[in-house]
């Protein structure tokens, strides 16, 4: 059975406010759980004036004290912009907070510019290969097997299971060679999504953690009761990706009809690529889009993503999702 989870960026859109963004996080997260969805993702961006998720294990506890059952966590926190100890401590006491509840995914990429980057106070000249020691090291904190000398308070001996994410090979052999679940981040970048996943089940070793492959992917979703609808809903992610991918990032503006027709053939055509995962339009064509994508991928989890302007049309489509999703693994 193939699992279905919800990622969240927490849009903030034209007009509104972070207050109101994370009180959509919240109700967005009820609704998922009683929808059957199994996880709810923040993920760590900085600098950017349409996400509100910047200080993430923040936003994991505001969503997890107003949700019961569905797992809350971290899609995943950008491991170079943190100290492992901090990290460990911030999801130990998330942990005890949630018994059970918490997920930790780690990535590699700052989650922001250079500037932003400085601003963090990490190093811009750190290594990137020193990634998996880092990883390394929480896991340390959190087994409190006394490799560091110092005893995570809280976080020594909390259950909080860890992910590797990634857009590239390198994620996936990490991934593989700690035998972690591994998430591909395939909603925005695509390229390698086909060739990670063989790797990672190629090369996985069992661990404490896992004893076989755990593969997730991302997916975009923009589902309405008719294709047109879901055509304009999707216009949404769309002008914000154009903004993004051309450097004028921006807040989630309100739809545009005919939006991806009006476009230059060369924005098109980075539209269609970032886009590529996805299924936009009625429940019948979400349904066969994600059939089309778990047939391709064989992925043990689809983690279903999307930003949309109108907060009611977005629990809508992630309801129709859901319907689909049920319906496939029936």
């Amino acid at each position: 059975m193939t699992r279905f989870s919800l990622l969240d960026l927490v849009p903030v859109v034209e007009g509104g406010t972070v207050g109101t963004a994370l009180a959509n996080a919240a109700d967005l997260a009820r609704h998922a759980e009683t929808l059957g969805y199994g996880r709810y993702w923040v993920a760590e961006h900085h600098g950017m004036t349409g996400i509100a998720s910047a200080a993430t294990a923040v936003v994991i506890g505001h969503v997890a004290a107003a949700t019961s059952t569905i797992r809350v966590g971290a899609g995943g926190i950008m491991l170079p912009n943190h100290a492992p100890l901090v990290i460990a401590e911030q999801f130990g006491t998330l942990e005890a907070l949630f018994p059970g509840r918490i997920d930790l995914g780690f990535g590699r990429a700052p989650g922001s510019d250079q500037r932003v980057a400085r601003a963090l106070r990490r190093t811009l000249e750190t290594d990137p290969n020193a990634f998996p020691q880092d990883v390394l090291e929480v896991m340390s904190y959190f087994a409190d097997d006394g490799q560091t000398g110092i005893r995570a308070t809280p976080g020594a001996g909390a259950n909080v299971p860890l992910w590797i994410l990634g857009s590239s090979l390198f994620g996936a052999q990490l991934a593989a060679a700690l035998g972690l679940p591994y998430a591909f981040a395939s909603h925005f970048a695509p390229d390698a999504l086909d060739q990670a996943l063989a790797i990672y089940r190629r090369d996985f070793r069992p661990s404490a953690q896992l004893d076989r492959p755990h593969a997730m992917a991302g997916f975009n979703v923009f589902a309405a009761d008719t294709d047109a609808e879901a055509e304009l809903l999707a216009s949404s992610q769309q002008q914000a990706f154009v903004a993004l991918r051309t450097g004028n990032p921006r807040q989630l503006p309100p739809p545009v009809p005919g939006y991806r027709a009006s476009l230059p053939p060369a924005q098109a055509v980075i539209l269609d690529h970032v886009l590529a995962c996805s299924a936009i339009g009625s429940p019948q064509t979400v349904q066969a889009g994600l059939k089309a994508f778990i047939d391709r991928t064989q992925v043990d989890e689809v983690m279903i993503t999307s930003a949309i302007h109108d907060h009611t049309a977005r629990k809508r489509s992630i309801a129709i999702a859901a319907e689909a999703m049920q319906a496939l693994t029936a």
